[in-house]
């Protein structure tokens, strides 16, 4: 009868150490996993972000030669209407127009 009191407080005691190894297993490779899923999606996350900063830097550099581009087109308005007010001048009608013409070479050799 001892032999069968000893096996019967054992067993629960046993029991619950294996239930409580196993609950603190599954819940070590629970938490690995999720620091894998981690790394994983802080990695995706960073190689999007750097992708996007080359974008970011490349349209800067587009902006930069926009900028550059239109401030030259507005300067050549700038210098004509500044050549207008500023200097008084226009265009000649038609009537005070002269054509030169550079005489050919066929009349150079007579």
């Amino acid at each position: 009868m001892k032999v069968e009191d000893i096996t019967a407080t054992v067993n629960p005691l046993f029991l619950k150490k294996i239930f409580v190894y196993g609950v603190l297993i599954i819940a070590i490779l629970v938490s690995a996993f999720m620091v894998v899923m981690q790394v994983f999606t802080y990695r995706h996350d960073f190689r999007e972000l750097s992708s996007h900063l080359r974008e970011k830097e490349d349209l800067n550099a587009e902006w930069g030669r926009l900028v550059i581009e239109q401030q030259t087109f507005g300067a050549t308005a700038q210098i004509g209407s500044r050549a207008v007010t500023q200097l008084r001048m226009y265009s000649p009608p038609a009537a005070q127009t002269v054509v030169i013409s550079l005489p050919s070479e066929t009349e150079q050799k007579k």
